[in-house]
């Protein structure tokens, strides 16, 4: 893809972060253009490179979809930070940088001697994010956490599921995705603010974040959400239901208008305890039971043709063949091929000054070797006589 560098053209960014909140923070600044330099250390790079599946049309083979995706539009170099020729490089690297992107446990950037406080001093400008599970302050800052003790921690898991099941993971990797746009926002305002610092972005207050009022629910009434399966605690009806044809149709009425036709398209316009939110939430049970028999009885064609002459809200329930097939998807771009690996587009559509993928994540280069592409030393500090504004 040709065009503009990008807005962000002017931004240097090291990754020196591994598997995916980290890594993927710096990936949607290296999709607006950003310089993000990865870190990676000796004996096989991140270990994101041999997650999941292989891509085939890969040259060098033996690398994960994952990483081509994740390590999209970086260049990388293998550093070993307990090497001190090495440690002097990624010092150097810091010093010309305008963001360090790491996610180490607490303490473990300091121990390797490269304290935030030290790498800010000498380079004042300089934003280091640094995404944890906990974050580097409070009791629980040392443990290793990962996406999965977040979305126990921070209230998901307790939410998910049918009310008498067990409570579910999602089987993606949810909080690290929402963290790593959390952590390129923070880091964005971090720039912005022209004040070199720490920014200190974690899994569970992330996830916490995405808990709505619940939190201000409890705080103030002491009541605590129980699960809904696929119920929603703000609306009713909102949930999947099952169509003559075994396909899914996902419902939603979160305004007055909505509900009012959804509840005319199924038969229940005339009832006036239906009328208000308060009046759904109290009669869940009848409505959900209303709704199963209205969609047991319409193929998902027709289901969703009379939603939408009803204007009102309903979508087929997708897996990925679905996805791919979508002609809304299709019209616009959603997947995008990049060095022969079809992968998700740029996150946002800007009008004037685009994002562009350049290249999907590169093979592991030997230690120490030049990233190829940058006719200057791009491990150099910058003299006085540098231009480093942004």
């Amino acid at each position: 893809m040709s065009g503009s560098p990008g807005p962000l053209a002017d931004l240097r960014v090291v990754d020196c972060s591994t598997v995916l909140a980290g890594p993927n923070c710096a990936r949607y600044l290296a999709d607006f253009g950003a310089d993000v330099i990865k870190v990676e250390r000796p004996g096989g790079g991140d270990s994101l490179r041999r997650m999941g599946w292989d891509d085939p049309g890969h040259p060098g083979g033996d690398v994960s979809m994952w990483w081509r995706l994740v390590g999209r539009n970086k260049r990388t170099v293998v550093l070993d930070l307990k090497d001190p020729a090495d440690l002097a490089t990624m010092r150097a690297l810091c010093g010309s940088a305008d963001v360090l992107v790491e996610n180490f446990r607490p303490g473990t950037l300091e121990r390797l001697g490269l304290a935030p406080a030290d790498l800010i001093a000498a380079n004042p400008r300089l934003v280091v994010t640094r995404v944890t599970g906990y974050g580097q302050t409070g009791p629980y800052r040392d443990r290793p956490g990962f996406a999965t003790q977040a979305e126990a921690l921070g209230g998901f898991a307790a939410l998910n599921g049918e009310a008498e099941g067990q409570p579910l993971l999602p089987p993606i990797a949810l909080t690290d995705e929402v963290t790593a746009l959390a952590a390129a926002f923070a880091t964005m305002v971090a720039v912005h603010s022209d004040v070199g610092q720490e920014v200190d972005v974690n899994l569970v207050e992330t996830m916490l974040q995405l808990m709505g009022p619940l939190v201000s629910l409890y705080g103030v009434h002491g009541q605590v959400q129980e699960r809904l399966g696929g119920g929603i605690f703000s609306t009713v009806p909102r949930n999947t239901y099952r169509t003559a044809d075994d396909r899914w149709i996902a419902v939603s009425s979160s305004s007055d208008s909505v509900a009012a036709r959804v509840m005319d398209l199924v038969g229940l316009g005339d009832d006036e305890r239906l009328a208000s939110f308060a009046g759904r939430l109290e009669h869940r049970e009848e409505i959900d039971r209303r709704m199963s028999d209205w969609m047991a009885e319409r193929t998902a064609v027709q289901a969703l043709d009379e939603f939408e002459r009803a204007g009102a809200a309903a979508a087929p329930v997708h897996d990925m063949a679905d996805i791919f097939a979508d002609e809304h998807v299709r019209a616009r771009g959603s997947i995008v091929d990049v060095d022969g690996l079809p992968m998700q587009g740029l996150l946002a559509v800007l009008s004037a000054t685009p994002g562009r993928l350049r290249w999907a994540g590169p093979p592991l280069p030997d230690r120490g070797q030049v990233p190829d592409g940058d006719p200057v030393d791009w491990w150099r500090a910058p003299s006085s006589d540098d231009d480093v504004s942004r």
